[in-house]
């Protein structure tokens, strides 16, 4: 005999069962019981369904269009450097953060250590699974007049669209604007800067300019920031 059991797909094994009582009657009633299942497929340990055994069936049961509701929907209030939200399936958000010092990662190809460099107010818009990414010069809220600057980056295109390599993106429909905009300022921190993509984003010598930051409480110098034509308003298009 054959063994083909490796031509069988994925195998599930039942792990609980749920067994709904009913009074018979004019005035009906209904309870529901929970039975952990043995190794052998035999349900054991009946007892009524718990709180927390319901609230982890329907999170089981959540469709993909369920999930997809409360994805970008913030924790409580909405936080405050979050410019523009569009909730759609595949999502945008558009958010701005100050001047911050930041541990940056380098290739050693380029000549810069990694450490710690403070970096420029920034500009922010992704969706599922793109950034991209402006510097600004003011550590204030912007408008829609306020002029865009080309990010002093690695790996950054002239249209600002990041190149993240072989970086992992993972959103989950069910992030909440606060875990979106985390998590895609920790891909980009948190990978390595490689090479330019785009000559002349700066006034100076990119490479030296870290140079000269990392491993400093040095402020970011604004002055070396060149604008890119664009201001805020193109971005709502």
């Amino acid at each position: 005999m054959n063994d083909i059991t490796e031509k069988f797909g994925t195998l599930y094994y039942p792990k609980s069962a749920l067994v709904f009582y009913e009074t018979i009657g004019t005035e009906t009633d209904m309870y529901v019981e929970h039975f952990d299942m043995d190794s052998n497929g035999t349900p054991v340990n009946a007892h009524p369904l718990t709180v927390k055994e319901a609230e982890i069936l329907a999170k089981a049961l959540q469709t993909d269009e369920e999930r997809s509701r409360v994805f970008l929907k913030p924790k409580g209030i909405l936080p405050t450097n979050i410019l523009h939200i569009n909730p759609s399936e595949k999502g945008t958000v558009l958010w701005y953060t100050k001047a911050q010092k930041r541990q940056l990662y380098f290739v050693s190809g380029l000549g810069i250590p990694n450490g710690k460099a403070q970096v420029p107010p920034m500009l922010w818009v992704a969706d599922k699974s793109s950034l991209t990414v402006f510097a600004l010069t003011a550590n204030r809220r912007p408008t829609e007049k306020t002029p865009l600057h080309y990010a002093p980056f690695f790996n950054i295109y002239e249209k600002g669209n990041v190149c993240m390599g072989t970086v992992s993106i993972g959103i989950k429909n069910s992030s909440s604007v606060e875990e979106f905009i985390q998590a895609w300022e920790d891909y980009f921190f948190n990978s390595y800067f490689s090479h330019s993509l785009c000559a002349d984003l700066t006034k100076t010598n990119i490479v030296n300019l870290w140079k000269d930051l990392i491993g400093t409480d040095k402020p970011f110098p604004i002055e070396v920031l060149k604008k890119n034509n664009k201001t805020l308003k193109n971005l709502l298009r």
